[in-house]
């Protein structure tokens, strides 16, 4: 995705959606290193990234993305809580919004959304000797 300072008028929310989806592999490598239970963060992660990879499937048009995401939980097939669903989709709403209104979230995601966090790493453990 190339997103620059002139273009944020003509973003195409399937554009900023395949950066958002990259962005889950951070969320992923720390959802991993994570000792509690991650149940829930599956479930949001599962959520969000069907909605990202739908909006990217839709391509629906930047004046219409905001109403597409709102009726999102209408529309969409999941057994998951709309309430859920609907939480989801505003808050991709607002990472919309960020990239229009934030230059170095543009820039982020430009970049493919970069993370120490979407490395697979372990701890290092500590030798004995």
């Amino acid at each position: 995705m190339t997103i620059t300072k002139d273009s944020t008028e003509s973003l195409r929310p399937a554009d900023v959606c395949k950066a958002l989806l990259a962005s889950l592999e951070a969320a992923e490598g720390r959802r991993r290193k994570r000792k509690r239970d991650q149940t829930p963060d599956t479930i949001g992660l599962s959520i969000k990234r069907s909605l990202l990879a739908r909006a990217v499937e839709d391509d629906p048009s930047p004046e219409a993305f905001e109403a597409w995401l709102l009726n999102y939980p209408v529309k969409c097939a999941t057994t998951e809580s709309s309430g859920a669903v609907s939480a989801m989709a505003r808050s991709v709403l607002e990472e919309w919004r960020l990239a229009h209104s934030l230059g170095e979230f543009r820039v982020w995601l430009e970049q493919g959304a970069p993370s120490d966090d979407a490395k697979d790493e372990k701890p290092r453990e500590r030798s004995s000797s």
